[in-house]
């Protein structure tokens, strides 16, 4: 599944990996050619990832065992990460390593004891060649326990160049233009938007995008932390600007019940797919994967992206969201998890991701010339240089209960606003009830 979603060498780490030796502190990566250090070794990983993003983290996996020896073993978890990997720990049969898609998961796993601090090794990579807001979202307290493997620009909204041109509609700005664009998209014959809507975390992107630029972002930190209520008149009036979409059956694939249910990959499918009903998809960077590995696009030319339009004369967003790779107190094999660690925070590492598609790396040492095509750089490139001034997405700094649980909390809350937009006001009160409910517990 497509989610929210890098790291590493200290100096003598660095040294050692250039001179093909496979010493130095905290646990060796071996290097091409010096020696396979973990053979006869297993780890296993667990995270999120199925179809082409599972596949193109195998290419990772491999490229580790193809170093050290060490074999790998990835066990897809499905959205609900927090409870697969406690029933596994509970059972007595925890991975090495978890590819964790929540902040708020991670200072979960960091608060039930689950999880061992990074090395010393890792720590100093994420130092050199990360913007400390990666840091920030991977520590607990002073503890660094996450390291940002796979991050994604949650602020692009996907188009066929085709169906924009043929409506006669230039990208937009604003989110007014946007709408505006959209109808006369579906007064072209298709749909406007493809709406993900039987995916909560699809409708929670939409509304923070909406939300960082509609109340800044003091505001969206001091909701993020439960620090302003959910009932707040910034909250009522983003899910007014929401509803404007969710109640317009001309600008959604299939109106508010088509839309309930399509699935992420779905959602690409309607855009991109061999029968489009869509011109547009929000979503984050690694929609570009899934054209181009699941409908064969050339990203660029037959599936394009602009940057999700300022809303009521705000700035225009950048949300992220990552996948940080954590290691369990639980798993087999620490050590070699540790080595994997040190793997996955180097530039090497990111760069066989970011040569498959559908990757952004937020390691500033990754040449941007690793990536696939035009536009991933350019995502890159932007996300980057947004250094400390991206904002993670919000419903993953919350407590998995209220921002990262299927059919509960606030993913099933916009569903039930999707389904009847009416009343922003209720809904507000409904996302302040079990928000609060959530950070008390």
């Amino acid at each position: 599944m497509m989610r929210r979603r890098t790291t590493l060498l200290a100096s003598c780490t660095a040294l050692a990996l250039a001179l093909g030796a496979t010493a130095c502190g905290g646990g060796p990566v071996a290097a091409g050619g010096g020696g396979k250090s973990l053979s006869g070794q297993t780890i296993t990983v667990a995270g999120v990832w199925s179809g082409s993003e599972q596949k193109n983290f195998q290419k990772v996996l491999d490229a580790f065992t193809a170093k050290t020896g060490a074999k790998t073993q990835f066990v897809s978890t499905g959205d609900n990460v927090s409870t697969v990997v406690g029933s596994k720990i509970e059972g007595g049969n925890a991975p090495d390593v978890v590819m964790v898609p929540q902040v708020g998961v991670l200072q979960q796993f960091a608060k039930e004891g689950w999880l061992k601090p990074l090395s010393k090794n890792t720590e100093q990579s994420v130092d050199t060649n990360y913007a400390s807001v990666w840091k920030k979202y991977g520590s607990v307290g002073d503890t660094l326990y996450g390291l940002y493997f796979k991050a994604a620009h949650k602020s692009t909204v996907w188009y066929s160049p085709d169906a924009l041109d043929q409506a006669g509609v230039k990208p937009p700005t604003t989110y007014d233009a946007m709408l505006k664009a959209g109808h006369t998209v579906s007064d072209s014959g298709l749909a406007a938007f493809s709406v993900a809507g039987q995916d909560g975390w699809t409708l929670t992107d939409w509304f923070e995008n909406i939300y960082l630029s509609q109340a800044g972002p003091e505001k969206y930190d001091a909701l993020a932390a439960h620090q302003l209520k959910w009932t707040d008149p910034t909250v009522v009036a983003a899910l007014t600007t929401l509803g404007k979409l969710f109640k317009d059956k001309q600008l959604m694939a299939g109106g508010q019940k088509g839309a309930l249910n399509t699935d992420f990959p779905g959602s690409v499918e309607k855009v991109f797919g061999p029968k489009p009903e869509a011109g547009m998809v929000y979503e984050g960077d690694f929609v570009a994967g899934v054209a181009k590995d699941q409908f064969g696009k050339k990203i660029g030319q037959d599936a394009n992206f602009f940057p999700f339009p300022a809303v009521d004369g705000g700035k225009a967003p950048v949300v992220s969201g990552g996948d940080a790779a954590v290691v369990l107190k639980d798993g087999k094999n620490q050590k070699a998890a540790m080595t994997f660690l040190e793997y996955l925070a180097t530039p090497e590492a990111a760069a066989v991701w970011a040569g498959a598609g559908g990757f952004l790396s937020p390691n500033k040492k990754l040449d941007l010339a690793s990536y696939s095509d035009d536009i991933a750089r350019e995502t890159a490139k932007s996300l980057v240089a947004a250094g400390d001034s991206v904002r993670f997405d919000m419903s993953d700094q919350a407590p998995a209960a209220f921002g990262g649980t299927k059919g509960a909390g606030e993913w099933k809350i916009l569903q039930d606003f999707l389904r009847d937009p009416s009343d922003p006001k209720a809904t507000a009160a409904e996302l302040e009830k079990a928000a609060a409910k959530a950070y008390q517990g």
